[in-house]
């Protein structure tokens, strides 16, 4: 492989295992070494220079490498991208996976909006967002980007309830037995306006903002030039 692909995936590996790695085997120790606040600073410094290092590797590893999926696979990304971007401005709404004072009461409350469809919403808008560039088939710094985040996102909803039933009991178990981990998008008609709306801008301005960095017509955009 390439060297600079080599180093591409030595950063995402990174990138996905800090997280996991704080998040769960390493929160408690690091929490009782550094405080709550001290904790959030670490991980949060943590995440930016990994993430830094995903980036400057991303750019220099070679673009467009693979065939490509052709307007099938535009076609795909762009309605798998969607739902992906209305379940992320969702998500945002009364999220019990939030650490909020009101965490334990939204998930002791009947699933509203996006969580009709999944309790995840962030998760599975991250996660179709990486499906979408996976079937592309555009380049392998896309590919190897692509299922990092996507790990990091389907895997963590996975990881995220464990921790969460740990941290809130009962509240969670209830919330669990309401909502489903797997998304059920035949559900999106009932997420109601707010998501529907900001989700359909926030994707749009997302393929507006693809040809302005990539330099590449995505989505909508690819047909309307």
């Amino acid at each position: 492989m390439n060297g600079a692909l080599v180093t591409l995936a030595a950063a995402n590996a990174a990138f996905v295992g800090s997280h996991f790695a704080m998040s769960h085997p390493l929160r408690a120790p690091m929490v009782q070494a550094l405080g709550e606040k001290g904790f959030s600073l670490a991980y949060t410094a943590v995440s930016f220079a990994t993430l830094a290092g995903v980036y400057f590797a991303f750019i220099a590893a070679p673009p467009a490498d693979l065939p490509g999926a052709g307007e099938i696979g535009w076609i795909a990304a762009t309605l798998i991208t969607w739902p992906a971007m209305i379940l992320l401005a969702g998500s945002l709404i009364g999220n019990p996976a939030m650490p909020t004072p009101q965490a334990e009461a939204q998930a002791r409350s009947a699933p509203r909006g996006v969580f009709k469809v999944t309790r995840h919403p962030m998760m599975w808008g991250i996660g179709l967002w990486a499906i979408s560039h996976l079937v592309l088939f555009w380049s392998t710094r896309t590919m190897i980007t692509a299922v990092a985040i996507g790990i990091l996102a389907l895997v963590g909803a996975r990881f995220q309830d464990g921790k969460k039933k740990v941290l809130m009991g009962d509240a969670w178990a209830e919330w669990e037995s309401r909502t489903t981990y797997w998304p059920r998008l035949g559900r999106l008609p009932m997420v109601g306006a707010v998501p529907l709306v900001a989700g359909t801008v926030l994707w749009l301005v997302a393929q507006g903002l693809h040809l302005w960095q990539a330099g590449i017509p995505a989505g909508v955009f690819r047909w309307l030039g």
